[in-house]
């Protein structure tokens, strides 16, 4: 399935309000953040019954992943604003994924692909040392 960037933007809005957290120890608080849910775009595609996984891809070469269960949180989305604002280049311009719930690496910028998996794909910073799990409230940041 291919989706133009006017096709992404007839989709069905949402927005969202949440903490952005870095992995080297500093936060963005309450970001307004616009865009299209992750679990629409998942009910679109319609992935095969096997696939437990997405790997996303971004303009400069940069990937990482994620379980379906944890993309099919209601906050999850594929962003196209912030704050009111288009994004900036700097921000992930046209379009980011935002997964509150995680450090900022698995929140990529400038996603231009993503593919449904079966197996787990590690990606640019879990592939050195940082953990895939990234999950903020367990202070998870490095690979054990």
């Amino acid at each position: 399935m291919k989706l133009s960037w006017t096709d992404m933007l007839k989709l069905p809005k949402t927005a969202s309000v949440s903490d952005f957290h870095c992995v080297e120890g500093w936060s963005v608080l309450n970001c307004k953040w616009e865009g299209v849910k992750f679990s629409e775009i998942t009910r679109l595609a319609k992935p095969a019954e096997t696939a437990k996984f997405a790997t996303f891809e971004c303009a400069d070469g940069y990937t990482t992943s994620l379980t379906l269960a944890e993309l099919a949180e209601d906050n999850v989305l594929l962003a196209y604003r912030l704050d009111g604002k288009a994004l900036e280049e700097g921000l992930g311009f046209p379009l980011r994924l935002v997964v509150p719930s995680k450090y900022a690496y698995k929140s990529a910028l400038w996603v231009t692909r993503v593919r449904f998996t079966n197996k787990k794909e590690l990606g640019f910073w879990e592939k050195r040392g940082y953990s895939d799990t990234a999950d903020v409230w367990k202070n998870d940041r490095f690979a054990r």
